[in-house]
């Protein structure tokens, strides 16, 4: 498995407001590049930036474009170079399933059946589909009650897996493709990202074609790394391992929606072997398809509940579950906020609400298109004040970001369950080794409140050098103390 790397995710319209227009915009976000590197992360990704009639950007009308609020494709460019020089990398959103029903391809396609643009879209007459109508289709990504939709123009219906507004494009049309292939070649070429996050990748084709989805997804990616041969391709898959793994020989890295799932889940459950197990089974599974993947890890996103309020807000398992993403497998994404503790629930506004640079009074940089109802001056400490505290958030966010990236066995090791009983007899404790390159590591999480203590001497455990501690955890001679929700990692000899 290759990866390692930390990428920053950014939705612009609640990042930095550089002009006073209430909305984040692309030279808010060069103003901060430095909070970017100063936190660790080696990448920025980008929710959608294209131009497009919603706030979130994923139903797009150009493609070759940056939507008016954020600025313009010369800042855009600005920007990226400005963080290429600082040894960051740029994602960028790329919606392909899908165009916005607003999108000029559309808006011609529904003119009539013998429109150039009409086989841009999957179209059928009413008779021909009628008991697919109002058929309901749940998958974990949508629970749409139609897919099918009138655009009241006749008897033709178009086809649009999540909403009307968002219709599918055809990629049966070779031409389709090869517009696709294009858009592709011009972020890489004029614009110089590194690469792509690919939303709804599972729904190219419809679900009943997976193995066409695949070799698109390997077509594509060929097309791609024809233009830039580094070219970084993470990929929304968002179900289980089985129909997940098939996609990694056209899409190399894969979000895994498990691990977000599992944690949150063992720390519900105070069961330390939930996530070890399911990463190895997940991890394995991998392998057995190719071992050149990245495993993008996430402790929360854009479409998940903020992960201090899947965790009760309590500050200790916020720090305990940012050093477990931090000290397992993979290519872990921070989401923007969490490093200053930033809440928000359902609906999606709510978990992209305006970042927290400084206190209300003294924040020229903070954006207002929304009125925040979790993340406020009373519920968090802004980012000026946090710098200030050596036990903030974000100071430790810091703290164990530079831990991964100094050393090479949490960044690239393999995964491995542990064995010994003394261990794996006490539920609450997450137990698992890193190893790369001769090198060995011990990593205890204790789940729970109530302190745990080994003596590693008689376990046949030899420890060279305690690497982190949090929350007090202590090695004296072979005795291991852990309290509750506490963590260490171990050198072993």
């Amino acid at each position: 498995m290759a990866g390692g790397g930390i990428t920053y995710e950014i939705f612009i319209q609640s990042f930095f407001d550089s002009d006073g227009d209430g909305i984040g915009d692309i030279n808010g976000v060069r103003r901060k590049l430095d909070h970017v590197k100063e936190l660790g992360a080696n990448a920025i990704w980008f929710m959608p930036i294209m131009p497009s009639p919603s706030y979130h950007k994923y139903d797009v009308t150009d493609y070759l474009d940056i939507h008016p609020d954020y600025g313009t494709l010369e800042d855009f460019k600005a920007l990226v170079k400005e963080a290429q020089e600082k040894d960051i990398k740029i994602v960028i959103d790329l919606i392909i399933n899908h165009t916005s029903s607003e999108h000029p391809w559309f808006l011609e396609s529904k003119k009539g059946r013998d429109n150039p643009y009409r086989d841009y879209y999957v179209w059928a007459q009413k008779d021909t589909i009628a008991d697919f109508i109002n058929k309901k289709t749940i998958t974990r990504d949508s629970d749409n009650i139609r897919q099918w939709h009138d655009p009241g123009i006749g008897e033709d219906f178009y086809y649009g897996f999540f909403i009307g507004g968002m219709p599918d494009l055809n990629f049966d049309n070779p031409k389709v493709r090869e517009e696709i292939y294009r858009i592709g070649a011009f972020w890489l070429e004029e614009v110089g990202v590194d690469g792509f996050r690919l939303d709804a990748a599972k729904h190219i084709f419809p679900d009943d074609r997976p193995e066409d989805n695949h070799a698109f997804w390997k077509e594509f990616r060929e097309r791609m790394t024809a233009i830039k041969s580094d070219v970084y391709l993470v990929g929304e898959v968002y179900d289980m391992k089985e129909v997940v793994a098939p996609y990694l020989p056209g899409l190399p890295a894969l979000f895994n929606f498990d691990f977000h799932y599992t944690l949150v889940e063992a720390f519900e459950k105070e069961d330390g072997q939930l996530l070890v197990n399911r990463q190895k089974e997940i991890l394995d599974f991998y392998q057995g398809i190719t071992d050149d993947f990245i495993d993008a890890t996430f402790s929360s996103n854009h479409d998940q509940p903020r992960l201090l309020n899947k965790l009760q807000e309590d500050p200790k398992k916020l720090k305990q579950a940012i050093t477990v993403l931090m000290s397992m497998p993979g290519a872990p994404y921070l989401y923007y906020g969490e490093e200053i503790g930033m809440l928000g629930l359902k609906p999606d506004e709510q978990i992209r609400e305006p970042f927290l640079w400084d206190i209300q009074a003294n924040d020229k940089g903070r954006t207002t298109w929304i009125e925040p109802m979790y993340s406020t001056d009373e519920t968090v400490t802004p980012l000026a004040i946090q710098k200030s505290m050596s036990s903030s958030y974000f100071n430790f966010y810091k703290e164990i970001i530079r831990l991964r990236n100094t050393h090479d066995v949490l960044a690239l090791g393999d995964l491995g369950k542990v064995s010994q009983e003394a261990f794996t007899s006490e539920k609450s404790l997450l137990a698992y080794t890193r190893s790369y390159k001769g090198k060995t590591y011990l990593i205890l999480h204790q789940l729970a409140d109530t302190p745990l203590e080994f003596a590693l001497e008689s376990m046949g455990i030899e420890v060279k050098e305690v690497i982190y501690s949090l929350q007090d955890a202590t090695l004296s001679g072979s005795q291991l103390k852990i309290p509750g929700q506490a963590s260490i990692i171990l050198a072993l000899a």
